[in-house]
């Protein structure tokens, strides 16, 4: 499975109350919440981002309260992946939980900017960067975790069981 596209880059500790403000959590179809994503930290971001597109981030993405309908909100965005230094855990469960994909790469978030061209092989962990030609080794999925991201997510893959 792999991802490509365009990035659009943040910082440290980007929580959950500006990936999705609390004020839209009335909401709850996905592709509802993706219209206000990242708004409060990114007003540009929902009307530059194309399918496929790929956040990436320093360290403690998605910290804060634990709601489901931050991934939930990148994912209906069209961002095929997350890559960051770290994730908050309870982000990064919520992540594979609605299939979500997110890789953690201290070295590829810290040299990635803003616009590059990425590719994400999460069978491997492989990050390409294609804009500067540079590769790093981000940490694979685990074959389960795989198997629940490919099923879009923990409900799927329980009901194709």
């Amino acid at each position: 499975m792999k991802a490509c596209g365009h990035v659009f880059k943040y910082g440290d500790n980007v929580d959950t109350d500006v990936i999705i403000p609390a004020r839209y959590l009335n909401a709850t179809d996905g592709k509802e919440l993706a219209k206000h994503c990242m708004e409060d930290i990114d007003k540009e971001f929902i009307g530059k981002v194309k399918d496929g597109d790929i956040i990436v981030a320093n360290k403690n993405f998605g910290c804060g309260s634990s709601r489901e309908h931050a991934p939930l909100a990148i994912k209906c965005a069209g961002v095929s992946c997350v890559i960051a230094e770290t994730f908050a855990r309870i982000f990064y469960r919520n992540a594979i939980n609605i299939g979500l994909p997110i890789i953690e790469c201290p070295e590829a978030a810290v040299a990635i900017e803003n616009g590059d061209e990425v590719e994400v092989d999460f069978d491997s962990g492989m990050i390409i960067n294609k804009t500067k030609n540079k590769s790093y080794q981000g940490q694979a999925f685990p074959e389960f975790m795989q198997k629940i991201i490919t099923a879009g997510g923990l409900v799927n893959y329980i009901n194709q069981k």
